[in-house]
């Protein structure tokens, strides 16, 4: 089955390069470009597509209120947004993953990297790997670390959940988790499923935000 990519980007050079790399994996497809946010919502349900490659920063609406446009459509309910960084540690990444976005890229990230990324959110999985997680937790500062708990938005986790939704927060694979809390990696994996189930997180991307924004998990633990 193919995988449908919409790309949104106001540089011609980026989608094009993009394109011919995408085009090349026979599992994959771009069915559509846009230049500006404003259009991209039109188009990604006209093309039908499966996977969104967006440009945090453009001239016109921004990636972050584009993605924030698309989770919030219900008949976009299963499009995985990846969003694209200059820099690794855009200050505006967090707000996009916030805002529903599966996971972040460099723009030059290599090929390989970036049809596996594609293929990674196609399947629902969060493109957050730990160390990502942890050079961007360092990255925010205290200011944007939302050192207050939350306690409405956690009154329904267990304090195992707890534990492991900021080790999620800190950058930790289930397998870690396991090895942190003596538990097997299927019970942590259990976990992680039931906390974002009961937090109405996306995907792993979506944890680490909550995690992030409601002082479960703080710089100063890294």
């Amino acid at each position: 089955m193919t995988t449908r990519v919409v790309l949104v980007d106001d540089q011609a050079l980026i989608r094009a390069g993009f394109t011919a790399i995408i085009n090349s994996a026979p599992d994959l497809e771009v069915v559509g470009e846009a230049d500006d946010g404003s259009d991209a919502v039109a188009l990604i349900k006209s093309s039908r597509a499966d996977v969104v490659l967006m440009d945090i920063r453009m001239p016109g609406q921004d990636g972050i209120t584009t993605t924030r446009q698309i989770t919030q459509d219900d008949d976009l309910a299963g499009v995985r947004v990846i969003v694209l960084t200059t820099f690794e540690l855009d200050e505006y990444v967090v707000d996009a993953m916030a805002a529903g976005a599966s996971g972040f890229l460099d723009k030059g990230v290599d090929p390989s990297t970036l049809l596996d990324a594609i293929r990674v959110v196609a399947a629902g999985d969060a493109l957050l790997t730990p160390t990502a997680t942890r050079a961007l937790l360092a990255s925010l500062g205290p200011d944007r670390s939302a050192p207050t708990v939350d306690e409405t938005a956690l009154e329904h986790l267990t304090p195992r959940e707890r534990e492991v939704v900021s080790l999620v927060g800190r950058g930790f694979s289930n397998d870690e988790i396991a090895e942190q809390l003596f538990l097997s990696p299927l019970t942590a994996k259990t976990h992680v499923s039931r906390a974002m189930t009961k937090l109405h997180a996306r995907d792993r991307a979506q944890l680490v935000v909550v995690a992030i924004r409601t002082g479960l998990t703080r710089v100063d633990d890294l």
